[in-house]
């Protein structure tokens, strides 16, 4: 039976080999193809609506497709749309006569970040103060589409569809009870009273510290939200339906598309061909019923991106921060800090400009971001920073260099804190029958020692080189911020903060977008703002890469998996609660042993049951026991 087997295994081998160089033939073949014969960007892409179907997320900066997500359909593949390339196709769309009108699909938005949203609908506002008309469709809206949709001249909704505005909130999952059960012992470090990163391993609910700060971000959150809605759509009875909504579907006779109506929220109850048809009268039709002149976004965003080529540096800093190299979508220091020493090379730019969105992570990649920014102010170049959806704990960290911080008043930020954390299973080896010993030379032999528990020196230690590094961020925030240290420690403690809050305390300057921010840049560099452009500075994709983007955001609906309507949406919220559960404690769990990274903020900054990685709790298992 060996022998069976050992043949068994060199033929799944041989198998899992020729597939491998198959395919590695195959992208190679289609990547030549594409460098040799790249595809330019059309400069016409016809008369029509343009139309901006987003099937899946908007955010700062998209991640790099996985080729084998797209072969492999049998996992689900959510699309990213780059807020920058929505908010430039809407302000070309705006001059653009072959424009007649602006389509906003929303059926299958995932959503974005509050901060992020709010800077596409800005751009939307632009198009309807042209005297274009913009229309939104879908079957039914959740917080993050409602709050684009608002922005629309007209808003439009399948009869069988409904509005649920939710707010911001949920529930957290919390894991002590299940690690007693299997005997292992989180080991935790931190400074900071409100740093709750780390209380599902020690707690079984959230402290009283973590529950009051947690209600008043949610509730800043809340409130700027309705404050956006209700600025852009002051007939929406937003406050009341979303209170109350059975009072407005009673009244509507127990019709829930009706009462959506009722409140204002909704212009129009009609299926997609009687939207199309709306959609015809304004830009013209096709043969087809509820068919119209299309314009496609993904064509139309190629021809007018953003512009670059200027003296104003943009740097982003997006996602999780990470030591050593990463793509699109995480934050590598030394990927970043490769770019930005580059381009300071070249000697082209005159100021810089620091896009943050990112929720922080390791604190060697936090510095290692921070000190390139500070190579670049050695130059004598004005540092200025724009903070997206969240910059917080190592966000915050990349960000005091700045001579000016900009942010949105639904911005998450603050966070300055410390933490760390290191399973242990002496319990785990007693449930087994299981024991350990051994030998020491000094009193960190063995550190730590995860088989018999860590010693109280190595505790002590870990737990000063946290408080060390609080300090130095203290510090940091201080002489950034010129606050004393004293008012920086009390407004820290890893309390997380929403935008408008974080300008009354001093953490950020004032509210403006990245556009403000390059102006205000060009401004301290003796520059003309209305002249001042950006020059983005980052890698550029190759042809493949191009390719695998525009795969994924491809204007048919044939391969995207979200769901349309509402219900369906609310039914699989448990599931995500608990897809985000474990990817926070993976990657806490699977990150460096001192860390500062807000991970409440992922529920309040990310697209809806978003989760970076597989695997659930198998995948933290693996983790906790080291395998």
């Amino acid at each position: 039976m060996r022998v069976v087997r050992g043949i068994w295994k060199l033929l799944v081998g041989i198998k899992d080999l020729l597939v491998l160089i198959f395919m590695l033939l195959f992208f190679g073949v289609l990547y030549a193809a594409l460098s040799m014969a790249p595809n330019p960007a059309p400069t016409t892409t016809g008369s029509g609506a343009l139309v901006i179907r987003l099937n899946g997320t908007l955010v700062e900066q998209p991640a790099n497709v996985d080729p084998l997500s797209l072969i492999n359909r049998t996992s689900e593949v959510t699309s990213e749309y780059r807020l920058r390339d929505v908010v430039y196709a809407l302000r070309a769309a705006a001059k653009d006569k072959s424009i007649k009108a602006v389509v906003l699909d929303l059926d299958r938005f995932v959503g974005g970040a509050q901060a992020t949203i709010s800077d596409a609908a800005a751009a939307v506002d632009e198009v309807r103060r042209a005297g274009k008309p913009v229309l939104a469709f879908a079957t039914g809206y959740t917080d993050d589409s409602y709050q684009l949709a608002a922005h629309a001249s007209e808003v439009w909704m399948d009869p069988l569809g409904a509005v649920m505005l939710a707010g911001p909130g949920g529930s957290q999952l919390y894991y002590k009870g299940f690690l007693d059960k299997i005997g292992v012992t989180a080991n935790v470090y931190r400074v900071g009273t409100y740093k709750s990163a780390v209380e599902p391993f020690i707690r079984s609910d959230q402290s009283p510290e973590a529950r009051a700060a947690n209600q008043a971000l949610a509730d800043s959150l809340w409130q700027s939200w309705q404050q956006n809605v209700t600025q852009a759509r002051a007939k929406a009875k937003i406050a009341a339906y979303g209170g109350a909504p059975e009072t407005f579907i009673a009244g509507a006779g127990g019709n829930i598309a009706q009462a959506a109506v009722a409140a204002g929220l909704v212009d129009k109850l009609g299926d997609r061909i009687a939207f199309g048809n709306r959609v015809a009268d304004i830009a013209g039709g096709e043969d087809a019923p509820g068919a119209f002149k299309t314009v496609s976004f993904a064509r139309y965003a190629a021809a007018n991106q953003a512009p670059s080529g200027g003296k104003i540096g943009v740097l982003t800093v997006a996602g999780e921060i990470v030591d050593g190299q990463a793509g699109p979508g995480t934050a590598g220091g030394d990927t970043i800090a490769g770019l930005l020493a580059d381009e300071l090379a070249r000697d082209r730019i005159k100021a810089l400009v620091v896009r943050v969105d990112s929720p922080g992570g390791s604190v060697t990649g936090a510095e290692r971001i921070r000190s390139a920014i500070l190579a670049a102010k050695a130059k004598g170049l004005p540092v200025v920073v724009s903070m997206g959806s969240v910059a917080a704990s190592g966000g915050y960290w990349v960000s005091t260099p700045a001579d000016r911080i900009f942010a949105e008043p639904s911005t998450i930020t603050g966070s300055i804190g410390v933490f760390g954390i290191i399973p242990t299973f002496q319990g785990t080896l007693a449930k087994l029958g299981l024991s350990a010993d051994g030998i020491k030379t000094t009193p960190l032999s063995g550190e730590p020692d995860v088989l018999r528990g860590t010693s109280g020196k190595f505790d002590q230690l870990v737990q000063l080189g946290v408080e060390d590094i609080y300090k130095r961020f203290v510090g940091l925030v201080s002489q950034s911020r010129r606050l004393a240290p004293e008012k920086v420690d009390e407004i820290g403690q890893g309390r997380v903060w929403a935008g408008g809050t974080a300008r009354q305390i001093g953490l950020v300057d004032q509210f403006g977008s990245l556009d403000e921010a390059i102006a205000d840049a060009a401004r301290r560099a003796k520059l003309d703002p209305k002249d001042a452009k950006p020059l983005f500075i980052e890698r550029e994709l190759n042809p493949f890469e191009k390719f695998l983007r525009d795969a994924t955001l491809a204007d048919d609906e044939s391969a995207d998996v979200v769901a349309r309507d509402p219900w369906t949406r609310a039914a699989r919220q448990p599931q995500q609660i608990a897809m985000r559960a474990m990817d926070d404690a993976t990657r806490i769990l699977s990150g460096p042993a001192i860390q500062i990274r807000c991970i409440e903020c992922g529920g309040l900054a990310e697209p809806g049951g978003k989760a970076s990685r597989e695997g659930g709790i198998l995948e933290m298992l693996k983790l906790l026991l080291g395998s």
